[in-house]
Order: C-alpha cells, then sequence, then structure tokens
C-alpha cells in the first residue's frame, strides 16, 4: 500500500528505559542495528500499527508500556534503488513514518525477540538516547535525527544531541552504547 508519491505508510518504535535509554535491536542474521518499525496495513490506525509491531518485533504488550509522544506529522525516508526489490522499482521510494515514544514500564525480562516465527531482531541492548543517529544505515540517519529530536522535548533532563556530541568528542569518541 503506497501513496500517491510512492511512500509505504509505516510506524517507528523508540522504546526508552528509566534512564531515557533506547532499546536498540540487531536484525536477524545481519550485523546492522535499528528501531523496531514496520508498516501500517490498510484500515489500520498508526497506534494499532505500533502496538501490533511491538509485540511482533519485540515481545511486549500495551500493558508493558506507555505512551510518551508521537511526531505531529509523517516522517519520510527515500530507500536507495539498490535496496528496493526489483518488482517495486519504479513506483516505491520509501517510507513515511509516524514515531512512537514509549516508556517500558515492565523489566527487561518481557522483552521477547521470538514471538512471531519470524523474528525481526536477534539481540538487542539499551543505548544512549542519542547514539542511533550516528550508528544506523545512512539512508535512515535523516529520520532518526528528526524523530529523535522531536520527541526529545517530552523527557526531562534529557541532554541534548549537541551536548551528547561534545560529551562523545571530550572522551575520545568512544562508544557509550551498553547493555
Amino acid at each position: 500500500m503506497l501513496d500517491r508519491d510512492g511512500y509505504r505508510p509505516n510506524v517507528g518504535i523508540i522504546l526508552i528505559n528509566h534512564k531515557n535509554e533506547v532499546f536498540w535491536g540487531k536484525r536477524v542474521r545481519e550485523h546492522s542495528w535499528q528501531f523496531p518499525q514496520g508498516g501500517i496495513k490498510p484500515g489500520e490506525s498508526p497506534e494499532a500499527a505500533m502496538y501490533r509491531e511491538l509485540l511482533e518485533e519485540v515481545g511486549l504488550l500495551p500493558r508493558h508500556v506507555r505512551i510518551v509522544g508521537r511526531t505531529r506529522d509523517w516522517l519520510r525516508y527515500e530507500v536507495p534503488t539498490n535496496w528496493v526489490r526489483r518488482e517495486w522499482r519504479g513506483s516505491y521510494k520509501g517510507q513515511k513514518q509516524i514515531w512512537f515514544l514509549l516508556r517500558l514500564v515492565g523489566r527487561d525480562s518481557d522483552v521477547c525477540l521470538r514471538a512471531t516465527n519470524h523474528p525481526e531482531f536477534d539481540g538487542w541492548r539499551w543505548n544512549d538516547y542519542w547514539a542511533p543517529i550516528d550508528s544506523v544505515i545512512e539512508f535512515k540517519r535523516g529520520v532518526y535525527e528528526r524523530a529523535l529530536g522531536e520527541l526529545s522535548r517530552f523527557l526531562k533532563g534529557l541532554e541534548t544531541h549537541e551536548h551528547y556530541l561534545a560529551r562523545l568528542a571530550g572522551a575520545g569518541g568512544a562508544e557509550h552504547g551498553h547493555g
């Protein structure tokens, strides 16, 4: 289901813990990491799609999370042609996403990457809030920066992206993710 501009409606999920660290998932059999995300089915609301994807990809139920905020509008990114399925080339441009910021109110042990027969992730960790901007695949960087930036207003006491980068530079650029 594409819109007339060639974008597939999608939801993105930024799941945070009590320290405002973000859930960072390692894609199955790949060396790439990303936030949970997935398509919105025809007739499905963005919120319903978010809860479905949260269960499918992370194994969490609505009772495990609290919605902190969501983006006001669609955020778009284009997918490079070589990443697009051959039969979609020419019509498919990329994703348009509504991003949700969720707080985990359950426990880390509630996360289950094998909630379905087709897991998206085979590993996960908590990461600094801003770290994914620099470590996600190149063509998603802009949308990650916009989503994290827009949703950061919901988190009191969170360091700015600029402070985060300065802190990293001061630490010799060492990776601060853990988990």
